[in-house]
């Protein structure tokens, strides 16, 4: 496994690859979901093709309030886990290579970027559309493999890659969890024994209005009240940053039920922010 610690260096390796090349772009502090979307890598590449994956904490996506200095740095455990998994080369820039002092040029996206995160967060999406362009950039993989429990941050990677022509095709890998229903997160570690023990009632709030809209309920009220009642009774140490049912697609929030319902939370338990959404099937 090649370990590339340069944007010079990784540029030159990517300008030698003679076969198809599929991109997982991570902060680290790795775990088995980071690793399903490595075998998906794999999968859509096979074993002739190569697998890169890239470990960069992206300080251009985190606010001024947030976890930038205490986000999980184990890079010797996230180098042997990528080894184990087969990857074939490891991307690990500095700050310095990524984010120049007194950079002056971003990818901002204006529409899908303006509710759920976006709105809580601002300026994250900037940062995100940023590094990962610089990234595609320098791998130049055939495809690129993104986790759908950060269903906004894929949908606007795929508006960024259709709007500035980026020669890449994204695969959304399903959310892994945990046994109980917890979607599996670097920021997990930060919950303590009573937090963890309440954050899967975040999953089956979600769960609670998706089997709603599943019998016919077309209210959108209606169904986010049903969430905010498991949570309320479930997870009383939680709170709630937003709770919405959107558009899967536009990520629009309307009244009525939308075409391609999808529920989105995220919800603080302490200092820390836990997200996760539910695509929704909706009754004929």
């Amino acid at each position: 496994m090649q370990i590339l610690r340069t944007a010079a260096a990784m540029a030159r390796r990517s300008a030698r690859w003679d076969r198809k090349v599929a991109f997982v772009p991570t902060m680290g502090a790795l775990h088995d979901g980071h690793l399903s979307l490595v075998h998906e890598a794999r999968r859509q590449v096979g074993k002739r093709g190569a697998v890169v994956v890239s470990i960069f904490v992206n300080p251009l996506q985190f606010g001024p309030n947030e976890d930038l200095s205490r986000y999980p740095r184990p890079l010797a455990r996230d180098l042997r886990l990528c080894r184990e998994a087969g990857v074939d080369a490891v991307f690990l820039p500095s700050p310095e290579d990524l984010t120049p002092a007194g950079q002056s040029v971003f990818v901002d996206e204006s529409l899908l970027s303006a509710g759920l995160c976006g709105a809580s967060r601002p300026g994250h999406f900037r940062g995100v559309c940023t590094i990962v362009l610089k990234l595609f950039n320098l791998v130049r993989p055939d495809v690129a493999v993104f986790g759908q429990k950060d269903w906004q941050q894929l949908a606007i990677i795929r508006r960024m890659v259709r709007d500035l022509n980026v020669p890449v095709r994204l695969v959304g890998a399903p959310t892994h969890r945990e046994a109980d229903g917890l979607a599996m997160s670097s920021r997990n570690v930060y919950l303590s024994p009573e937090e963890r023990a309440q954050a899967p009632a975040l999953r089956r709030a979600l769960q609670s209005g998706a089997e709603l809209i599943r019998k016919g309920e077309t209210s959108t009220a209606r169904v986010l009240a049903a969430a905010r009642k498991v949570l309320a009774r479930e997870a009383p140490l939680g709170r709630i940053d937003y709770l919405e049912l959107v558009d899967a697609d536009t990520l629009a929030s309307t009244r009525r039920l939308p075409a391609q319902p999808l529920l989105a939370a995220a919800v603080f338990f302490g200092r820390t922010r836990l997200i996760d959404n539910l695509a929704v099937v909706a009754a004929e």
